[in-house]
């Protein structure tokens, strides 16, 4: 019985050091797929691996198309990568994280979210507003942190195979060992191609990259509950080539010709990060972590006649020590950060290396009564070698006026150094000229990134004739103290970047429903209003390809499980996309221009699948079965050595109806 006690403890206390709450794990134990709390300080929205089962969710780019908090859009015409957008911000202004180790970040920005496949994640927890002061001073918009599949809990053996009529075939494959009562390693395999060439829209390029990728991860985790100990190893390797361009194109024989427009970009990466904690077991309610991770980045590109050559090597430490004041109402986390990220970066000819360092200390406070009312306090100070001095204070807090209703409020600053090139890469294929218009500061001559975001949530549940329904509205609102602009209204042939000159903000409203309308049978809808706006040289306008208006609705349908575990699951998401800002084209040709504003349009998906046991189930989709597809995706397309050619500008998809198919196999 003791033994039992110490277990439950120990996980509540290392999930401070996970940054995670109790609440939260029994909320994915007792709900199913999508969990909000109504005792969690934060507005944390949890998706556990069954939400990501309802899509063809390939990768974790992949993984928000049932989820209304996150935006997904198509970065360009090329390379076929999705981008995710939070509060109406990109993904630079989110911290992404795994295990709460930042991961997507700097060179990794344009195409990070696609190298973690979709079957290695087990929850993905969404916070909006101003993160944790623990994790970085880098989060602005919100945070995103993926939790991968613990060796200790999985199954010995996963079998994943997928394929879609867009010529992309898949694998995935998990081998788990317990080695011994304290023991347990998992090896994730990943394998992805696409080797046939899809032209739907007759313009002479692909309309996604052909390529391949080899994702391989080992996991090794001990945990001795009874001493207070668990740890985490993992190492992985991955290489992901694409190519993308003209059909005709022939690295070969066209590579740096003019005979067809080609792209390459090929990336090697190997990550290595641990997690050591420990709890007191006489002390359950305090505990230290200390985790470490090192990456290696080496992305090698050329876009026509241009090459991007980008190489990152980074390591992370965190050192966090968790215990309370006085009694268990008053907790607090402390420790330390150190970010060291060397950068061999090239743009032609042209040599952006450099050498980032930054050290920090954080304090975290929290006041939970357990009841109706709880705090978060938050202060970092760190010095950056390229930013100086400078503190990050950040605000969490909630409170419960009545049953089942919870109101939420957020307040934070953060900053960042933007990567101008890695960060936009979608220009390289066009042929705008990159002029950097300031050299004052230290990073591209540009100066640090510097916002604050504040706002609030309301959520309520409710019962509608004995069924389950819940109602939330968040409002947040960022504003730039300074901010790089990218600015594309000057001229069709050229990209500015500038320091802020004026005023920049972004509002996002969203307001969200969801009903049990009979049993098994769900539905979701949600309404977004984004008000983003930036003061650019030429004026001031809405920023480019953000919607001011979406909407949302998702609705699912499971029968009963028989027995034997058969069942029938159903699933149909709809998007409504409103009109989106474009950048000026008024300096190309007539056939190469395009309205200031996009048309709105409308996105379908659907999945059937056929769950035979618990052991193996298959499962056919659909994405974008309305085959609405943008008319002129490739600008300049008949020259793309010309000055009109652009790629960067797109408001919708550009690859039709695509079906898809998939098996799962588990051995328990």
């Amino acid at each position: 019985m003791k033994t039992i006690i110490l277990i439950v403890v120990f996980s509540f206390s290392f999930s401070l050091f996970a940054q995670d709450t109790l609440q939260a794990v029994k909320i994915e134990a007792q709900r199913k797929k999508l969990q909000k709390s109504l005792l969690k300080t934060t507005n944390t929205t949890v998706l556990s691996s069954k939400e990501l089962l309802k899509a063809a969710c390939c990768n974790l780019a992949e993984s928000f198309e049932t989820n209304p908090s996150i935006d997904v859009n198509f970065s360009d015409a090329l390379t076929g990568t999705k981008q995710i957008k939070m509060l109406g911000l990109t993904s630079p202004y989110l911290l992404i994280a795994e295990e709460n180790i930042p991961s997507v970040r700097g060179a990794s920005q344009a195409y990070g979210l696609s190298f973690t496949p979709g079957t290695w994640v087990e929850s993905i927890q969404i916070t909006k507003g101003a993160g944790s002061v623990i994790n970085s001073f880098e989060s602005i918009s919100g945070q995103i942190n993926t939790e991968l599949i613990k060796p200790i809990k999985d199954i010995p053996f996963f079998l994943n195979v997928y394929g879609s009529t867009d010529a992309r075939f898949e694998i995935n494959t998990h081998l788990n060992k317990k080695i011994s009562d304290k023991w347990a390693t998992s090896l994730f395999v990943h394998g992805n191609n696409r080797l046939s060439k899809n032209d739907m829209n007759n313009d002479g390029f692909l309309d996604n990259p052909l390529g391949n990728q080899i994702n391989i991860l080992n996991r090794w985790q001990y945990t001795n509950a009874e001493k207070g100990w668990v740890s985490f190893l993992n190492f992985r390797y991955m290489n992901d080539e694409k190519q993308a361009g003209q059909v005709d194109f022939n690295p070969k024989n066209d590579k740096f010709t003019t005979n067809y427009w080609g792209s390459e970009i090929n990336t090697k990466r190997f990550d290595f990060s641990s997690k050591i904690g420990y709890v007191w077991p006489e002390i359950p309610y305090q505990s230290i972590g200390f985790q470490n991770a090192y990456n290696s980045h080496n992305q090698e590109s050329y876009f026509g006649l241009r090459t991007y050559n980008i190489k990152q090597n980074s390591f992370y430490s965190n050192l966090i020590f968790n215990s309370i004041i006085n009694n268990t109402l008053n907790k607090f986390s402390t420790g330390l950060n150190f970010t060291s990220d060397v950068y061999d970066e090239f743009v032609d000819t042209n040599d952006y290396s450099r050498k980032d360092n930054s050290i920090g200390a954080f304090f975290e406070y929290t006041y939970d009564n357990t009841d109706n009312f709880s705090i978060i306090l938050g202060g970092r100070l760190d010095y950056q070698n390229r930013m100086g001095v400078f503190a990050t204070p950040r605000l969490h807090a909630r409170y419960n006026p009545w049953k089942d209703g919870v109101l939420r409020f957020s307040a934070g600053r953060g900053k960042r150094l933007a990567n101008i090139f890695a960060e936009n890469q979608q220009l390289f294929g066009s042929s705008r000229n990159f002029n950097i218009l300031d050299n004052s500061g230290k990073t591209y001559g540009l100066n640090p990134e510097i916002a604050w975001n504040y706002g609030f949530g309301f959520l309520q549940k409710f019962p509608v004739f004995n069924m389950n329904a819940d109602f939330s509205v968040d409002f947040y609102r960022t504003d730039f103290q300074n901010q790089v602009v990218v600015d594309l209204f000057q001229t069709a042939q050229q990209v500015d970047f500038y320091n802020l000159k004026g005023n920049s903000f972004a509002n996002s409203l969203q307001l969200e429903f969801n009903l049990e309308i009979i049993k098994h049978l769900n539905l979701r809808t949600s309404y977004k209003f984004y008000d983003n706006k930036t003061d650019y040289n030429s004026g001031t306008f809405q920023r480019p390809l953000q919607a001011q208006n979406r909407f949302f609705t998702n609705l699912e349908f499971e029968t009963h499980i028989k027995e034997k575990g058969q069942q029938w699951k159903f699933d149909y998401t709809f998007n409504w996309i409103g009109k989106q800002q474009l950048p000026i084209t008024t300096s190309n040709p007539i056939q190469d221009q395009l309205p200031n504003f996009s048309p709105s349009f409308s996105l379908m998906n659907a999945q059937i699948t056929r769950t035979f046991s618990s052991k193996f189930e298959m499962y056919l989709g659909a994405e974008n079965f309305g085959n609405y597809t943008q008319k002129k995706a490739i600008l300049g397309s008949d020259n793309p050595f010309g000055t009109s050619f652009d790629s960067s500008i797109l408001y919708a998809p550009v690859f039709g109806q695509m079906y898809y198919a998939g098996l799962r196999f588990k051995v328990k």
